[in-house]
Formats: structure tokens, C-alpha cells, sequence
């Protein structure tokens, strides 16, 4: 198999509000907020038109977009067998991924993210991750990481206790390691683990211009190219309307951002932009090859709702 990803298993519900509603349920904009009262995530749900329901979680929306690009793929993620755990493993299936992973019925439901987006596309998500963020040593087959070129991790699944072991199991039989930040509030909550995983764990770290300033608490972005061609890993950094870079040891190399889009939606932006990098990294292209299809992957997924194509 080309690539396994781990990570959280959720199912994705996309709804479209106005931004008095992040106001007034205190959420920040462009931020993902974690829950941890089901019945308090469950009342916000309440007044809102759900749009759509896929099953979601940042890996799994790239593992989908490798699957998309003709890469054989798999997935593992925690779900119970309820009826959410079922849409997911029939989500995964429809797009060819391979589900590693038998649903139980286990204390605490599927894990939802609740994604709001504005009129001005962005999106505020609101999670509850149920049971996904239970997955502990046992739901890893070690068998199937040895058998995958790369395993793909997300920084939203890192926790401590289980997740963690999950993750160093997972890291200690892989072949190569790549990983997704994910998001500031990850960074932030864990920066110590994460600058000793993209130091000395990680092949492959993808991450955006905020996270990785964040996580080694740089003044400006030379510190960050700095940094990264220190470490002598691949680091893959996207920068908005700046584009993105991709550092390995020396080599600097810089791809620009496609001009002129009707953006609709940027979820899935960043998970997709992996997509493209892994495929072409597997497939051997070159690193400027390999940022241009993830910007192209990008591309496409923020001119439609949702983090699928």
C-alpha cells in the first residue's frame, strides 16, 4: 500500500451561518473548538440546516483525495457501531479507501465536527469527538503500517495517555512518517511533544505559516526556513495567497497560489493540499511538482462546499 492514514474518524456535518451565530455561541472564527459536554454540542446542533454529512477527519479527507489521484490507500480510526460509525465506513468504502478498523459498540458515539461556514468562506468548526479520540495501541495493526510506503498521522489525534500510544506504536513499525500540525490550538497544547516529534520523528511534516511559527516560537518567517533546513527533514509549510514552500535540508523550493478562483468554502484546503503533495512525493516527482498538484488539489476542493471532491 502506498499510504496509511491514522487518524480521528468523524463525520463532517456542514451547515452555512451568518456570523452573529459565532458570535453569539462565543466561537472564534477560523478555529476549531473542542467539546467535551455531548449535550451541549448537541443543543448548538439543534437550530441549524445541515447541508451535508461526510465522513470526515483532516487524514481521512487525504486519504480520500490520494484515493481521488489513483493511489492504493488505506485508513484506520475509531468509530462505534452506531448508526454515524456505519455512514463512515460506507464513506470510505464508496471512495476505495480501505478500512482497517471493526466498529464495537463502544461507551461514547461516532465523533461529529460541526463545521460552520460564513458568507466570507471561511470555517469555524466545533467538535465532539465521541469515541475517535479513544483509539488506544489495540485498534493499530502493525501488520498493515510495515506493509505501507508512508503513514500519515494528524495532530488532532495526539493526545496523551492511549492516542499516544497509539502514535508511537504506529511511528516504531512505520517506513516513513509524515504528519499534519493540524491546527494552532494543537500547537499550542502540545508544542513540546510536537517539536520533538517534527525533530526527530517526523520524514514528512506538513503544517500552515501560523502553526510552524507557533511551534518554535519564530519573530518571523526566515526563522522558520532556518529552522526546517537545520533539522534536514522534508517540511512542507502552505502560506496563504503566498503560496507554499517546501524545505529539505538546503533546498528551499517555492510554488505559487492559483490566481483567480470563486472560492466557496475552504475546508478540506489544507487536507487536500496533502493529498497532492503525497501523491506526487510516492509517485516521485519532484518537490516543486509535488507542491504544484498539492496547491492544484487545493484548488479545486475550495471552489465547491465541503472537503471532498
Amino acid at each position: 500500500m502506498k499510504i496509511l492514514g491514522i487518524g480521528n474518524a468523524i463525520v463532517d456535518v456542514i451547515c452555512k451561518v451568518d456570523d452573529s451565530f459565532i458570535k453569539q455561541n462565543n466561537l472564534t472564527k477560523s478555529t476549531m473548538k473542542l467539546f467535551f459536554d455531548e449535550n451541549e454540542f448537541k443543543s448548538l446542533l439543534t437550530n441549524l440546516k445541515i447541508e451535508k454529512t461526510v465522513s470526515g477527519g483532516s487524514v481521512a479527507n487525504s486519504i480520500v483525495g490520494l484515493s481521488q489521484l489513483g493511489d492504493k490507500v488505506g485508513f484506520i480510526g475509531k468509530v462505534s457501531d452506531d448508526e454515524f460509525g456505519s455512514k463512515y465506513e460506507e464513506g470510505l468504502k464508496k471512495e476505495k479507501v480501505e478500512y482497517f478498523y471493526s466498529k464495537k459498540n463502544e461507551e461514547l458515539p461516532t465523533g461529529t465536527c460541526l463545521i460552520l461556514v460564513t458568507p466570507d468562506s471561511e470555517r469555524t468548526m466545533c467538535t465532539f469527538l465521541g469515541t475517535a479520540g479513544k483509539i488506544n495501541e489495540n485498534d493499530v495493526d502493525t501488520g498493515v503500517i510495515k506493509k505501507s510506503e508512508i503513514i500519515f498521522l494528524e495532530g488532532y489525534l495526539w493526545d496523551e495517555g492511549e492516542p499516544k500510544k497509539a502514535f508511537d506504536k504506529a511511528i516504531n513499525s512505520s517506513n516513513k512518517v509524515a504528519m499534519s500540525l493540524s491546527d494552532q490550538f494543537c500547537v499550542d497544547r502540545h508544542k513540546t511533544h510536537f517539536l520533538e516529534l517534527v525533530k526527530n520523528k517526523l520524514d514528512i511534516t506538513f503544517a500552515n505559516e501560523q502553526e510552524m511559527t507557533s511551534l518554535i516560537e519564530a519573530n518571523n518567517f526566515d526563522e522558520v526556513i532556518n529552522f526546517s533546513k537545520k533539522i534536514n527533514k522534508l517540511v512542507v509549510i502552505t502560506r496563504g495567497e503566498k503560496g507554499a514552500v517546501a524545505i529539505q535540508g538546503e533546498e528551499v523550493v517555492e510554488s505559487e497560489i492559483i490566481k483567480n478562483l470563486k472560492i466557496l468554502d475552504l475546508t478540506g484546503a489544507g487536507d487536500l493540499f496533502a493529498s497532492g503533495f503525497l501523491h506526487g512525493y510516492v509517485n516521485h516527482l519532484s518537490i516543486k511538482e509535488s507542491l504544484e498538484k498539492g496547491t492544484q488539489m487545493s484548488a479545486k476542493v475550495i471552489q465547491q462546499i465541503g472537503a471532498r471532491l
